[in-house]
């Protein structure tokens, strides 16, 4: 198969374009082989259970068929129910709240972190730091939970830490303007070193020849940083904040649901809490399931538009 393509003095060059074919899957079959297991994952428990979405145009009972003569469909009634709820307007606030602070503390986090990780040149000392910094990303969202509460409550560790400051000693686990910094500092905490290991590898692989020139020319570690390591981690930055805005619907509900209590739903009860205690415990499994697809378009179109703006602004994008 034939196909031109031009060149820089506006000529055509004919160039032959290897087709597709059996040859082609000989070639790759490892990696293929590769990559069959983490498709079929994927395939598996993210598009196969896509089927049950069809639930959300239903007046579903549990233990019923999906399909079938006696399925009672009722279009958008579900999604009319939610957006037009009670709570509605406080779930949204609540979990676009949550996001905003972590996508301005927990997005920033790990690459100050890889920037300032990459300045230390003892080596043993920064790995030492780099496992001290992943060990929290591995220890369970029960434990995290129940350590805050621990620490938090009125003869807590870091109540006393306050106490010792002049705040004034009580449970800040009901106090409610308390909450998202609490939680964002625990989620930060959590996952800004595990998060820092891509910034990391990407770094390690900027040619140092780049840093021999600016110190020749005179720049500092600030100036070098600024100049080389930030636009040679740009195309990542932008591929982790195009992800990052996709889901800043999708809170961290599962240390939610562990720490709130309801004298703090108020500024802690998401729209993940909030399709838990009515789906799970109350079995309103159609209603929730709305919520569901609600949270997942609202995600697509938000993924759809940072990923135009980036591609615009830093020719960078998923697609």
């Amino acid at each position: 198969m034939l196909h031109r393509k031009k060149t820089g003095n506006g000529e055509t060059e004919v160039m032959k374009k290897k087709k597709y074919g059996r040859g082609i899957v000989k070639e790759n079959l490892q990696v293929y082989a590769l990559m069959l297991p983490t498709l079929l994952l994927i395939f598996t428990f993210c598009y196969l259970p896509m089927y049950g979405v069809i639930i959300a145009f239903q007046d579903y009972v549990p233990g019923a068929a999906f399909l079938g003569s006696d399925v009672k469909w009722v279009g958008l009634k579900w999604f009319k129910q939610f957006i037009g709820g009670h709570y509605f307007q406080r779930l949204l606030k609540n979990t676009v709240t949550l996001s905003i602070l972590e996508l301005i503390f927990g997005f920033t986090a790990p690459i100050l972190f890889a920037l300032l990780l990459d300045q230390i040149r003892h080596l043993r000392f920064k790995k030492f730091v780099q496992t001290a910094s992943y060990m929290p990303y591995f220890i369970s969202t029960v434990v995290v939970a129940g350590m805050v509460i621990s620490f938090t409550d009125v003869n807590g560790l870091i109540t006393n830490m306050l106490t010792a400051l002049g705040f004034p000693r009580q449970n800040w686990r009901v106090n409610s303007a308390a909450f998202p910094w609490i939680y964002t500092f625990t989620n930060v905490w959590k996952s800004f070193g595990f998060g820092s290991i891509l910034y990391c590898s990407v770094i390690s692989s900027i040619d140092p020849g780049l840093y021999e020139a600016a110190k020749l020319d005179g720049a500092n570690r600030w100036q070098q940083a600024w100049h080389i390591t930030l636009p040679g981690i740009k195309a990542v930055i932008a591929i982790k904040l195009i992800t990052t805005v996709g889901s800043i619907l999708s809170v961290n509900s599962n240390f939610i649901l562990l720490y709130y209590l309801p004298a703090t739903y108020d500024v802690a009860d998401v729209i993940g809490t909030y399709t838990y205690r009515l789906g799970i415990l109350e079995g309103q499994y159609s209603y929730t399931t709305a919520a569901g697809v609600f949270t997942s378009v609202i995600a697509f179109a938000l993924t759809y538009l940072a990923n135009k703006v980036s591609n615009k602004l830093a020719d960078v994008g998923l697609w």
